[in-house]
């Protein structure tokens, strides 16, 4: 039963993904053509960033208390429910049913949904996951929620090609099923286990601040930025550096294809076939994903720029899944939920300090930016080995492992 909910699990990340990746490949130019300009595009989609970065650790907590089941069926619900409402008042709008003057609210308000409930499924799931799995497995385990999740980013501009054909509409209706789909399996396959306990004292809690809980979020909101960075610039990049070839647009797309399939590559090869060392892994994919930067910003030849792609995806396919795992095994079991819903908070940290911080960079040269990254990575790599909570978590994975 524990294997099927884990699938059902997958196939709900994996709903989200399809649908989360469609989403920026249709609804800017949709919305631009019916009148919004770029600025109220990119606000829709920021403060539901915001709102995600604010709720997901409170869905975390959730779980420990509610279940985990209950809190992932919400997350998809809420996820599904997002996808109907963006879609329907542009389809509205486009076929003068509905004023134009209500697109932009309507817009935020269906993204604000997915924001503040579609939160709710990624730190269930993961706290699920970490309660039904043992502490040498955890990392592959994990990965293998990423992987789906990646699969999705992947499959969504592909699937929703085709739908398109049919009707605009169809992609996020057909999207939005699925996740209900999933949210039913889930129902009927995991059992509302929570970690709750009710003696346990309130010191024994965790915070933003807790020792165990601040240095991952550190990590996770600078490699946040590092890739926010990355996916909001490959367009205007490859726009820029390389406009005397054809096809720009393919190009762009065969540059998020490989960053997504390398990533999911990477996390199989070195989770799951040969697995690393939690410490490592962060290591390894820090300097990986700094190398990628340097290179992007030096050599303005698409070869290598394919290339640097590919570092990148292999180095965040060891970084992401071995933050995940290592803060769960710096957590007690009764704070699972609360400390996913932390590091899932600041996962869209990167979204929104891009504009401000990644954007102003790029405009006076876009390699500085990457050179930016490339920096912020070596900072990563020392505060990896300065930091004794890694060592530490380091020491822990051996002991296990050993024994």
């Amino acid at each position: 039963m524990k294997s099927t909910g884990s699938s059902w699990l997958k196939f709900g990340l994996f709903s989200v993904g399809l649908g989360q990746s469609f989403v920026f490949v249709i609804v800017p130019p949709l919305a631009r053509d019916l009148g919004m300009t770029e600025i109220q595009t990119s606000l829709v989609f920021a403060f539901s960033a915001i709102a995600w970065a604010l709720t997901s650790a409170s869905w975390g907590r959730a779980s420990d208390r509610y279940g985990r089941r209950n809190i992932a069926m919400l997350g998809l619900i809420g996820y599904a429910a997002s996808l109907v409402t963006m879609i329907t008042p542009l389809f509205l709008v486009e076929k003068n049913i509905l004023d134009v003057v209500f697109l932009f609210p309507l817009l935020i308000f269906g993204r604000l949904l997915n924001g503040l409930l579609g939160s709710a499924t990624r730190p269930a799931a993961f706290a699920y996951v970490a309660d039904n799995s043992s502490r040498d497995k955890r990392t592959v385990k994990f990965a293998r929620l990423e992987s789906s999740f990646l699969l999705g980013t992947v499959a969504g501009p592909l699937i929703g090609g085709f739908l398109i054909l049919i009707t605009k509409e169809t992609p996020f209706y057909v999207f939005s099923f699925m996740a209900l789909i999933a949210s039913i399996g889930i129902y009927f396959n995991i059992d509302n286990t929570s970690s709750h306990k009710k003696t346990i004292e309130p010191s024994e809690k965790i915070s933003w601040l807790s020792k165990s809980i601040w240095p991952f979020l550190a990590l996770a909101s600078i490699a946040s930025l590092t890739q926010a960075s990355l996916l909001q610039s490959i367009g205007f990049f490859i726009f820029d550096t390389f406009s005397y070839l054809d096809d720009l647009p393919i190009i762009v797309s065969m540059s998020f294809a490989l960053l997504s399939i390398s990533t999911i590559v990477s996390q199989y090869l070195f989770t799951d076939a040969f697995p690393i060392s939690n410490f490592k892994l962060l290591i390894y994919g820090s300097f990986l994903i700094m190398f990628s930067y340097i290179t992007m910003g030096y050599f303005s030849k698409i070869s290598i720029y394919f290339l640097s792609i590919t570092i990148n995806g292999l180095g965040a396919g060891m970084l992401r899944p071995a933050l995940s795992s290592a803060l769960s095994l710096s957590q007690t079991p009764e704070n699972q939920g609360s400390a996913a819903g932390y590091l899932g908070s600041v996962y869209p940290i990167g979204h929104m300090l891009t504009p401000i911080i990644a954007m102003p960079i790029y405009a006076i040269n876009p390699s500085f930016l990457y050179y930016f990254s490339s920096i912020l990575c070596i900072s990563l790599i020392i505060f990896i080995i300065s930091h004794p909570i890694f060592r530490m978590n380091n020491e822990n994975e051996k002991s296990t492992i050993n024994s």
